[in-house]
Order: C-alpha cells, then sequence, then structure tokens
C-alpha cells in the first residue's frame, strides 16, 4: 500500500500569512509602491523644474555639477571626474536631494492636510445616562417612601 506522503506544514507558515493579510499591512505595501512612484515624479520635478529655475535666477548656475575634487585630476564636470576616477566630494547632489525632500515632505504634508479635512471624525452615539449612584437611590428610595405615607 503507498500512501501519499505530505509533509506537516510549519505552525509559523500559517502565523505569517495572517500578518501578511492584515490590512494594515496590505496598506503599508500600497503606500511604499505608490511612495517610489511619487518619489520618481519629484527627481523629475527638481531637475526638470526646480533647478533650471535656479539656474535661470542665479545666472546659469547648475546644483548637480558642484563638486570639491578631493583626489585626482580637477575635471570641469562631476561626469568627467567620475570617469577619470577623481575622489569627489559631491554637494551639488545633495542639494537636489534636499530639494527633493522638502518637496516631498511638502507635498506629504498638503495630501495629509487634505485627506484629514476630507475624513470627519464619526459622531459618537448617544450613550445611556449614568447609572444612579448609591446616594441618589437613597434618596430615591427615602423620597418614594415619604410620597407613600403622605398618601395614606
Amino acid at each position: 500500500m503507498s500512501e501519499s506522503f505530505k509533509p506537516k506544514r510549519p505552525a509559523w507558515v500559517d502565523d505569517f500569512k495572517a500578518f501578511l493579510m492584515r490590512g494594515n499591512v496590505v496598506d503599508l505595501a500600497v503606500a511604499v509602491v505608490i511612495g517610489a512612484a511619487f518619489s520618481n515624479i519629484v527627481k523629475s520635478f527638481v531637475a526638470d523644474i526646480i533647478n533650471p529655475v535656479i539656474g535661470l535666477l542665479t545666472g546659469g548656475v547648475d546644483f548637480s555639477n558642484h563638486f570639491i575634487t578631493l583626489k585626482g585630476a580637477a575635471e570641469p564636470t562631476l561626469a568627467a571626474a567620475k570617469k577619470a576616477g577623481a575622489v569627489t566630494l559631491n554637494y551639488g547632489a545633495f542639494v537636489n536631494t534636499l530639494f527633493n525632500f522638502l518637496i516631498v515632505g511638502f507635498a506629504i504634508f498638503w495630501m495629509v492636510r487634505l485627506i484629514s479635512k476630507l475624513h470627519k471624525a464619526p459622531e459618537p452615539a448617544p450613550s445611556a445616562p449614568p447609572a444612579p449612584t448609591p446616594t441618589e437611590l437613597l434618596l430615591t428610595e427615602i423620597r418614594d417612601l415619604l410620597k407613600d405615607r403622605g398618601a395614606s
């Protein structure tokens, strides 16, 4: 008789599956994917719109090409310095990254602000009045006794 062999699945597999299927994990995964796509949009915005405007205002300054050569031949552009194998301190690239961060932070701030204005907190359900205190119960009992005495 040949019985099919089925290995026992470890208990952690079910726990891991339950963890992945929780709503907040899926929401986080979606947020990461959207964030990565948004990051590309911001990079393009900074490189293609912000930097040219700043370059125009500052007389043609291109931040992405600002660097200090630490070791090696001094080259006119960052690409040429990298090609020559020079060690460079790329402070212009840092400025571009800082612009990216500020724009992403600003955009997220406005999105969260807009969403919080659109999402109103649900009104609390009417709750039952609180139960009477022992003193109130005693006073009610005394009142009822006095009322009964006066009626008889």
